[in-house]
């Protein structure tokens, strides 16, 4: 079997996984007392990213560079990102949700990849002048993971969105979060009461207050679905934090490598200003929880619109086949 025989059984393979996981994961939050379904969904996204790993391995082989110079390799590299750092982010929060949000995620990447992208896209080229440097790994490499990581922040922070529909749901307190295993008191103000209730949530206790006010027709959320949301705004904020530091790497090794190149750091080209929107999003977001203690519900919809902003930053001005980055990507 040759390289490129190998690299469309390892892509082909890699959608299936994915797309049994997602119904493992969805099966799973269906169906909670089938004690089966819960690790299956773990261990799915861990094969999944090795074999995503095997075919990226294969490319680079084949190809001789390394492969993210085009959009079926990026997308790959980006499914790879966000399956790693689901596995990261399912490991802290304990929690199998991570995979009901993430997994039809990965699916369809590798989906639109491997069964959308014609042949003449799929295939590895010989890499234009500017992409002949040792930048190329540096700068696009941590890029892609850093829209990987802040996918899946973001995409947890939907989630919490998704719980607390309907109900005025507040956190106050440490953002950061202790990382210990302390007891920790729940207010729950409903129908003009209050009431105190101490839990011990797991590992991902952050040491804060949960405050729920609700109206007094709806009914409030149970106290497990109350720490699965804290569980789900601190674990959003921990991936998102590791992240925005990823991406402010890869736009200084950009601008270094583009005053290489082409003479100077910045020419607010498309992509490199929707780079900046993107960094602006999610500092915005770092500053409201750290600076302003903002938790709940507020920057979750900050987070919200800033996989959006990713997304057009990743794909999306890549169709107006106008700048400097728009060469082997569509047009």
């Amino acid at each position: 079997m040759n390289l490129i025989t190998l690299e469309n059984v390892l892509d082909n393979l890699s959608f299936a996984v994915l797309f049994v996981t997602m119904l493992i994961y969805w099966g799973g939050a269906a169906f909670p007392q089938v004690p089966l379904l819960a690790g299956l969904g773990t261990t799915g996204m861990a094969i999944a990213n090795l074999v995503i790993a095997g075919l990226l391995a294969s490319r680079w082989m084949e190809a001789g560079y390394f492969p993210i110079s085009n959009l079926y390799e990026s997308l790959f590299f980006l499914c790879w990102g966000i399956t790693a750092i689901h596995l990261v982010a399912e490991w802290i929060s304990r929690s199998r949700l991570v995979g009901v949000v993430t997994s039809p995620i990965a699916m369809g990447i590798t989906a639109f990849a491997a069964l959308t992208l014609p042949a003449g896209m799929q295939a590895s080229a010989p890499l234009v002048p500017a992409l002949k440097s040792n930048w190329l790994m540096m700068h696009v490499s941590v890029m892609m993971l850093s829209y990987a990581t802040l996918m899946v922040g973001s995409l947890l922070a939907i989630a919490f969105l998704v719980i607390t529909w309907g109900q005025e749901v507040e956190l106050k307190g440490n953002s950061i979060g202790t990382g210990g295993f302390r007891q920790k008191s729940l207010a729950i103000k409903q129908s003009g009461e209050l009431s105190s209730i101490n839990h011990n949530p797991g590992s991902s206790d952050s040491g804060s207050v949960a405050v729920l006010e609700t109206a007094p027709a709806t009914a409030a959320l149970s106290l497990q679905r109350l720490t699965l949301a804290e569980t789900l705004d601190n674990v959003s904020y921990r991936i998102i934090g590791l992240g925005f530091p990823l991406l402010t790497i890869g736009i200084i090794a950009g601008a270094v490598w583009a005053n290489e190149a082409w003479g100077a750091p910045w020419s607010w080209d498309p992509k490199e200003t929707w780079a900046l929107i993107t960094w602006l999003v999610f500092a915005a977001y770092l500053h409201a929880r750290i600076t302003r203690g903002w938790q709940g519900r507020r920057p979750a919809i900050l987070a919200a619109s800033g996989l959006v902003v990713v997304w057009i930053c990743y794909l999306g001005v890549n169709l107006l086949g106008k700048g400097l980055h728009s060469y082997g990507w569509f047009l």
